[in-house]
């Protein structure tokens, strides 16, 4: 479909070869074109190289089924930042975003539920069947929570203060310590303004496992795991461990239209948003190729970026390179080995990469209908615009289902966030019918009861999954008319998720800020000059945010006017 808009023909292929560019950037992911916009508007000639038929990496919409768009891999938007919508102008290129009635819905076995969405008082009321002292503690955690975002608003949108590597001259060194002094007395201003006792909250949400704040705060099971399920996303790590409250931080930051906490589904999928990003950066001037894969990227003699290899043998020369794909990818499959040092080449193999998610995109023949809601009524609820928590009815559940992950084997009962897009969005399945989005935890990448690669075994998991929704929603399994499973490996092989990991990398304090991908490059410099890195694996991490890319995109302007100088 708008695939087409995109070139992998001769003229452009020979318009590759044929020059020496600014910048090429490496994946076509939403990171990668933003990156490639900035870059385009601030001047520099600049071509997106994407291994895919498609462009948008995890963020994209593809038809699987007939009649039936699928977000493949990311399902929900929240975490764009606001900046990067308003500077590219991205409502303009035709990003629609389509606000939920309902925020969260929990069924329950016991055919209780809850409810939460944007009227406090409704809010109140649907906890206060569990627990009268949560109904009145929860605001006071959603102000505890929302005084920190700030401070988090501004880490998200600045490089880190990294140290300069090389030889720098005068001018360059006091210019460096000039941006540092900066960046670190905006960060205290923030830190100051918080106050004292706020910042050491803030510090017990950053240290503290999601068990001790959640306990702290709630003593109703299912609205402690309804909360708890934003801690795991995406990751292998148990809501015991200590640092699992940031996850918790991380996926409360995003907003949609100025609202704080408020995931949206987006019309046509989420390549919808990579498909608006693109078109800015093709509007600045930036060439996209897709089927275009990067082999090695090239260092000339005197150790510096020179440009990439492309899988059909072509040299595409440029001043600088991007990377779009993951820390591993990049420096242990692209970069020759002996350019890089051994204790740099050392931490990006042992960096954490696991991942527990499988993603399991549905086509189903009618809405599902959950027994707790006790609705005759074939139409769109509430509940089915708002995410659905499965299997999180308390913290014990999902610590237990990470349990059996880390024992080798998938979850007896998996955690799965359930998304009904076609609620909201008309355009992506036929009339009557609806595109279900599984987010499944916990798989590990090599199950010790069998193999991903077995028919039969994806096919158990899969089985397994929808009968537990089965339990909630009586007849979903025999309405599903198909399905994609994305399994860790799958994700992998298909995206370039290292591990399956859809952050590029773990999310715990050890790879954030000056740490992230490793400690002394956080900087999205890399140890070759003029190669860089703009995706998820650099600061400040995953989701579809688009920071990397901006901030990356920053760093490599300013190298190219000192460069130009």
């Amino acid at each position: 479909m708008w695939r087409r808009s995109f070139s992998n023909g001769v003229s452009l292929t020979r318009t590759l070869k044929d020059k020496k560019w600014d910048a090429l950037v490496i994946g076509g992911g939403h990171n990668g074109l933003i990156a490639a916009a900035y870059l385009a508007r601030g001047g520099l000639s600049v071509a997106v190289l994407e291994r895919r038929h498609v462009i948008g990496g995890a963020a994209v919409t593809e038809e699987l089924i007939p009649g039936f768009k699928f977000s493949r891999c990311s399902y929900l938007q929240s975490l764009l930042r606001p900046s990067v919508i308003r500077e590219l102008e991205l409502k303009k290129h035709g990003l629609k975003l389509l606000k939920p009635i309902a925020t969260s819905f929990t069924p329950c076995l016991d055919g209780l539920y809850l409810l939460l969405g944007f009227d406090d008082q409704q809010n109140n009321s649907e906890i206060s069947k569990f627990s009268k002292r949560d109904a009145d503690t929860y605001p006071r955690y959603e102000n505890e929570l929302s005084k920190f975002c700030k401070i988090m608003d501004f880490l998200l949108d600045s490089p880190p203060p990294e140290a300069l590597h090389g030889d720098l001259s005068f001018h360059d060194l006091l210019r460096d310590k000039m941006q540092k002094s900066v960046f670190w007395a905006r960060c205290l201003r923030h830190v100051l303004s918080l106050g004292q006792k706020d910042l050491v909250d803030f510090m017990d949400i950053l240290l503290s496992p999601t068990t001790k704040i959640l306990n702290k705060w709630f003593e109703s099971d299912v609205l402690k795991a309804t909360v708890a399920a934003d801690a795991i996303t995406g990751s292998m790590a148990s809501i015991h461990a200590p640092g699992s409250g940031y996850v918790l931080l991380h996926h409360v930051m995003g907003e949609t239209d100025g609202d704080r906490n408020l995931w949206s589904h987006v019309e046509g999928g989420m390549g919808s948003v990579s498909l608006a990003i693109s078109k800015a950066a093709t509007k600045a001037g930036a060439h996209i190729l897709v089927n275009t894969e990067v082999s090695q990227i090239m260092i000339g003699d005197s150790g510096e970026v020179d440009g990439v290899l492309l899988v059909d043998g072509t040299r595409v020369h440029s001043s600088f390179v991007l990377s779009n794909a993951t820390p591993y990818k990049t420096f242990m499959g692209l970069v020759p080995r002996d350019v890089l040092p051994d204790d740099f080449l050392r931490a990006i193999k042992y960096s954490d990469y696991h991942s527990g998610v499988t993603k399991i995109n549905v086509a189903v023949d009618k809405l599902p209908q959950f027994h707790c809601c006790k609705s005759s009524q074939l139409e769109v609820g509430p509940h089915h615009t708002a995410t659905v928590h499965i299997g999180c009815e308390s913290m014990e559940e999902i610590g237990s289902a990470c349990q059996d992950a880390w024992n080798g084997l998938p979850s007896r009962r998996p955690v799965m966030e359930m998304t009904i897009p076609s609620s909201l969005d008309k355009t992506i399945s036929p009339p009557g019918k609806h595109v279900v989005s599984l987010f499944t935890q916990y798989t590990p990448y090599k199950p010790s009861d069998g193999s991903w690669e077995d028919p039969t075994y994806r096919e158990s998991y899969a089985q397994k999954c929808f009968s537990l929704i089965d339990e909630y929603a009586p007849g979903f399994s025999s309405s599903v008319i198909g399905y994609d499973l994305l399994t860790p490996p799958d994700l992998e092989r298909e995206f370039g998720l290292t591990g399956g990991n859809i952050f590029h990398g773990a999310m715990g304090l050890d790879s954030l800020f000056l740490m992230r991908p490793v400690k002394g490059w956080s900087g999205y410099r890399t140890p070759v000059r003029g190669l860089y890195l703009c995706g998820s694996g650099s600061h400040p991490g995953g989701g579809v945010m688009g920071a990397p890319g901006r901030n990356a995109a920053h760093v490599v302007l300013q190298d190219f006017k000192k460069q130009s100088r």
